[in-house]
């Protein structure tokens, strides 16, 4: 079999990457496996360990292949982006933090993908904060969590009810909140 080139294997592996990073939004880190991640980005199973050394190892890459996604703007524009139905119906193009915080909240304490998603809160976090005028460093840091954990509660709820009135009303609600 003919050995792939460095260059094509730095894209197969980002090309995992970014797949796993759809499938563990969608389906959960335990909810997906290797094989179907191989076989989701168009390749072989063995190739798996020749790139990664478990499957933490990618979930962590993963994680942060999902948050490096943007988050600029206003914060009306990202409260707007965030506490929206598309978000709601998208969890594979959405935050990590949001699709996955029950499967973290199960993880060892200490383990790579807890500690990685520690960092995704602290990152959104201060990205909220920064956005907050007119506050001490600490208040806005207060602030910055209580939006976060507003943001993410209401989109996780959202997407477990049945009833789209619902969900759009607990949207509807936590931009209302987060917007005063």
């Amino acid at each position: 079999m003919p050995r792939v080139s460095q260059e094509q294997a730095k894209l197969n592996r980002q090309r995992v990457v970014e797949v796993a990073a759809a499938l563990f939004r969608e389906r959960g880190i335990h909810g997906v496996g290797v094989a179907d991640i191989m076989a989701a980005a168009g390749l072989t199973h063995g190739g798996f360990y020749g790139q990664f050394t478990n499957k933490d190892a990618l979930a962590v890459e993963a994680f942060d292949a999902a948050l490096a996604e943007e988050y600029r703007g206003t914060q009306h524009a990202l409260v707007s982006n965030y506490l929206s139905l598309g978000h709601v119906r998208t969890p594979g193009k959405g935050c990590p933090l949001a699709a996955l915080a029950n499967d973290v909240a199960r993880e060892p304490s200490g383990s790579a993908v807890r500690s990685r998603f520690t960092q995704g809160v602290r990152h959104l976090a201060g990205l909220l904060a920064d956005l907050i005028p007119k506050a001490s460093r600490e208040r806005r840091r207060q602030r910055s969590l209580a939006h976060l954990s507003t943001l993410v509660g209401a989109v996780v709820l959202a997407r477990a009810v049945d009833d789209e009135v619902l969900a759009n009303d607990l949207i509807e609600a936590a931009r209302d909140a987060v917007t005063k």
